[in-house]
């Protein structure tokens, strides 16, 4: 059997492999050299970025929990002009897709996040954060109300050319719907998905064990929601889909695949063992060799048979 070919295009963007870091797991790039040659892995995504340097929550904001973690990191980070002048420059020699996360605490600061971002050589994409709180709304998540979800992602289109990724939260009734609005809005891709709300409780200090009470709960307990969620909105719309949930195997990324993804992002793997991409990329091809796949574009969707 000839070599299998794992090359995917991904809303416009060259991915060498459909192996690619998610954000928040791994840094701004650059963490992960100490480990692998960046080259071999099909991209990353970058820790996500505001408009201006965000300390984060108070600690304790991170704990373990069955087959996962809960982390409420509260989206700490640099801010854009740091990033810019410090990291950038750094990540243009990478030889591998660099895609930037990006956050706003309004719509106006979303807008002015893509325009800047638009401006960045060496950035192959943006990834674009819904699951913040609108503080002009009470608070509430941007990817929990729908029409706000529209409204972010139709703006962003507007602001910049690049391709364009939304991340669902899927803290919502009934993701398609919020699948479909991204879409009709302008995105080129959709990553599915962010972390499940959750909590841990400290049983001798009778009180929450994290600081912010809740956190985002991610790790192989996720997968299975997170591969249903994949499926329907598979389903639903045409853009191509980042599946995101659990991901430790070779066998983890096929299911994301056949369900409909066209590549993954690994995240909380990456903490529990730092060369898991590079492991994947090479687990990868003798799997899809033994199902007698020639090309992993083959097998995306392959689970849906209607």
């Amino acid at each position: 059997m000839s070599e299998v070919d794992l090359r995917v295009n991904f809303a416009g963007i060259s991915l060498k492999n459909p192996i690619v870091g998610a954000s928040g797991t791994f840094g701004y790039g650059k963490l992960y050299e100490q480990f692998y040659d960046l080259s071999i892995i099909g991209g990353f995504v970058t820790k996500g970025l505001s408009l201006k340097p965000r300390p984060g929550n108070p600690i304790p904001r991170i704990c373990e929990t069955p087959a996962g973690m809960l982390n409420a990191i509260g989206l700490q980070n640099i801010g854009l002009e740091k990033f810019i002048n410090r990291k950038l420059a750094g990540l243009e020699s990478v030889d591998t897709a660099v895609i930037v996360n990006f956050f706003g605490e309004t719509v106006d600061e979303y807008v002015q996040m893509a325009v800047k971002l638009d401006k960045l050589d060496g950035v192959s994409g943006l990834e674009i954060n819904i699951s913040c709180p609108n503080v002009t709304k009470g608070g509430a998540s941007f990817g929990t109300d729908i029409d706000t979800t529209g409204e972010v992602v139709s703006l962003c289109r507007e602001a910049t050319s690049k391709p364009l990724i939304v991340k669902l939260s899927p803290n919502v009734t009934d993701i398609t719907r919020f699948a479909r609005v991204c879409q009709d809005n302008g995105a080129d891709g959709l990553s599915v998905i962010n972390t499940l709300t959750g909590t841990a409780i400290d049983i001798a200090a009778r009180k929450p064990v994290l600081a912010n009470i809740t956190g985002g709960l991610s790790g192989p307990a996720i997968k299975p929601v997170a591969l249903r969620m994949v499926y329907e909105c598979y389903r639903a719309v045409s853009i191509p889909i980042f599946g995101i949930g659990g991901i430790s195997f070779a066998r983890d990324v096929v299911e994301f695949i056949m369900a409909g993804a066209s590549a993954v992002q690994v995240g909380t793997m990456n903490f529990v063992n730092p060369h898991i991409l590079p492991e994947l990329v090479s687990d990868l091809p003798e799997l899809l060799a033994s199902l007698k796949v020639n090309s992993v574009k083959e097998i995306v969707g392959a689970a849906h048979h209607d």
